[in-house]
């Protein structure tokens, strides 16, 4: 299993945002490429893989690749999804999800209580540009990266992550764009730290 985090600061929480117009929409086209890289392969999806995108530290909404149906990797339909789960919110209560479609959920759970829930069954592992080198990181078993988005982590973010990430690393000598770091990270992964290929 690998899990990634991501952080929408200025992403919508409500269903009321038109699919024509993404970036407008807290950039959720940013956020729905993160989901897309995370879990697609070319004429695939990803067998193990859960992405969790925190919405302005209110809601998550979670995607699991071993139960998702009728998701593609364009970045419409992915936005589809996460308004049909905003559409659902006042089905979750407390921390429990509701599940408005296969393999996605929703939550009223802000960022602490996601990280917290994922370190607990994860190897935390932040995704920053002033972390150590990738390549010379020990792949872990089961990891959860966590990056933001378009945004740098606040400084509570960032103190948080402090106290609850295994590893800090940096995927590329230049930053890159969010959805650009997941893909080094699960190629990284799929090649055992580019190890096998």
């Amino acid at each position: 299993m690998r899990e990634f985090i991501v952080l929408g600061h200025d992403a919508p929480t409500d269903a009321e945002f038109s699919l024509d117009s993404l970036p407008n929409a807290g950039r959720l086209d940013l956020l729905c490429r993160c989901v897309g890289a995370s879990l697609f392969l070319s004429h695939d999806i990803r067998d193990a893989v859960q992405v969790h995108l925190v919405l302005r530290d209110e809601l998550t909404v979670r995607f699991d690749s071993r139960h998702l149906r009728n998701a593609r990797p364009d970045e419409r339909n992915l936005a589809g999804l996460v308004r049909n789960a905003l559409d659902h919110k006042n089905e979750a209560i407390g921390h429990r999800e509701a599940e408005p479609s296969p393999g996605v959920h929703i939550s009223k759970r802000g960022f602490e209580p996601t990280l917290q829930a994922v370190a607990e069954r994860a190897t935390v592992v932040q995704l920053h540009e002033d972390g150590q080198p990738l390549v010379d990181a020990e792949p872990p078993e089961h990891p959860a990266f966590v990056l933001s988005d378009h945004n740098d982590f606040t400084d509570d973010e960032a103190a948080l992550l402090a106290s609850e990430a295994d590893q800090r690393v940096r995927v590329a000598p230049h930053a890159i764009h969010a959805d650009h770091t997941i893909t080094v990270a699960n190629n990284y992964l799929d090649t055992d730290a580019y190890t096998t290929y």
